[in-house]
Formats: structure tokens, C-alpha cells, sequence
């Protein structure tokens, strides 16, 4: 299979002590790319690092929700000045979690709508987390529309009916390894109804494990799992259901390049 795992935190230290050889795991699994997302201004720092040290590795900069509340004054420039690098794809992860509520929800909408006009002002696609705020990012989104980008709602966890609102908009939803676990019948659905062209991948590693390997550290080489379980739901062959995630994130993210 050719995969591409669209979203991972493999800066955490969670791979301090073995981040070579899950690199190498990935690229005998056959990934040709990963996207390695920021989380704050420290993690989007790294998140370059990595893409300049690993030729598959490609960042995303920004402001995860978490840590709306703790941003300092001159942030959007300092993301502005990350950007700038080559490596740098998509502005992420960016958008409202009213799960953990780690952050006051006004300074969420403030951080998120800032970061929505910072991608929009760069022409860079955007990487949303929504964790139970699914209202408020729709009306978020409609009122800052349109994103000539595109973006994706990663680790998709919505309805159907807000799948199809976000495709309107011109985002790719991306199913994550949740889609593996037996009670997941609302991800499922959503996933075998998903157009192929707007359909991503990814682990969020190092969370979200997906079958066989749930409950331990997850890592891009087990986005196979998920690719063959999207696979089966769609009745595809595995290895062409990755195929076409992997055009689908090389068409997003401007990585059009022959692998």
C-alpha cells in the first residue's frame, strides 16, 4: 500500500527514545508522507524541525484549542513567520473543544477565528478540531467561509448531515482509529457514506490506536488498519482505497509531486 498519514504529533515525547526506528516502521509500511500537526507555538517549532530532518515529515503550525487561553500577545505573527518555511503545509491544529474545556470558550472562538484569517490571508489549508462543539464550529466556519484552501475536519467524530455541511464547504473529512473499534457504528456510517474524493486518513498518533494495537501508543504505521477498515465498509481493496486518501492529501495539502 501507498498511505499518507495526514495527521500525527510524532514531536511528543512519547518517541523520544525509539523516533528513528517509527520512522522507519512507517516507511516499510509504505508511507510516503506524514503530516506532523503543531499544537502550540513550542510543537510548531518542532513540528519544523522534524519535517526538515525526515523527507517524508511535512508540519502543520498553530494553536490547538487547549491552549487558546495561554497564547501570547504577538502569536498569529510568530505562526505568520513559521509558515513561511517550505515544509510548512496547513495551518493546525486550530479550532474549539468544549470536551476538556482547558481553555475559556471565548478565548477558543478568539484563537480560532484568528488563526481561520491568518490561513486565509497565506492561502494555506486548515486543520479544524472539534470535540463536542459541533454547533459552534459549523457557525464558525459558515460565517468565515469561503476557505479558498480547503482544509479538513480531522478525526472526524460528527454526523452525517454536519459531514455533508463541511464537503459544501469545501473541507475533506478524516477518519481516524476510532472507525476500527466494534461500537462505533455512527463513524462507520459516515465513513462508508463519504465521497472518495473527500476522504482522508490519519492515526493522531500518539492517540487513538486502532484495532489490534488499541490501548497501546499509536504511530503512522498502523494508519494501514484504518485504510483497511474504510476499505472494507466502502467493499474497495485496501490498497486502493489508501491510493486514493494518499491523492486526496497530496491534492490538499500542494504535495503533487510522483512518489
Amino acid at each position: 500500500m501507498i498511505l499518507f498519514d495526514t495527521h500525527a504529533h510524532l514531536d511528543f515525547e512519547d518517541y523520544d527514545t525509539d523516533r528513528d526506528e517509527m520512522i522507519g516502521r512507517a516507511r516499510a509500511a509504505g508511507l510516503i508522507y506524514i503530516v506532523n500537526v503543531g499544537f502550540e507555538l513550542d510543537s510548531s517549532r518542532k513540528a519544523v524541525q522534524l519535517a526538515e530532518k525526515y523527507d517524508l515529515i511535512y508540519a502543520a503550525v498553530g494553536v490547538h484549542p487547549h491552549e487558546a487561553g495561554n497564547v501570547p500577545p504577538d502569536y498569529l505573527e510568530q505562526l505568520e513567520l513559521l509558515a513561511g518555511h517550505p515544509k510548512v503545509v496547513a495551518l493546525g491544529e486550530i479550532g474549539l473543544d468544549y470536551f476538556r474545556d482547558r481553555s475559556p470558550r471565548p478565548e477558543q472562538h478568539k484563537v480560532f477565528r484568528g488563526q481561520l484569517a491568518l490561513a486565509r490571508k497565506l492561502n494555506l489549508p486548515v486543520i479544524i478540531h472539534d470535540r463536542e462543539a459541533h454547533g459552534d464550529i459549523m457557525d464558525i466556519l459558515q460565517q468565515e467561509d469561503p476557505f479558498s484552501a480547503g482544509g479538513v475536519i480531522h478525526c472526524y467524530s460528527g454526523s452525517w448531515e454536519m459531514a455533508q455541511q463541511c464537503m459544501k464547504l469545501g473541507f475533506y473529512i478524516s477518519i481516524a482509529g476510532p472507525v476500527t473499534f466494534n461500537k462505533s457504528n455512527k463513524l462507520k456510517d459516515v465513513a462508508t457514506r463519504l465521497p472518495l474524493d473527500r476522504l482522508l486518513i490519519e492515526t493522531d498518533s500518539p492517540f487513538l490506536t486502532p484495532v489490534p494495537y488499541r490501548g497501546k501508543r499509536n504511530e503512522p504505521a498502523f494508519v494501514q488498519y484504518t485504510a483497511a477498515e474504510v476499505a472494507a465498509l466502502k467493499k474497495l481493496d485496501s490498497a486502493e482505497l489508501a491510493k486514493i486518501c494518499t491523492e486526496n492529501g497530496r491534492t490538499l495539502f500542494r504535495l503533487n509531486t510522483t512518489s
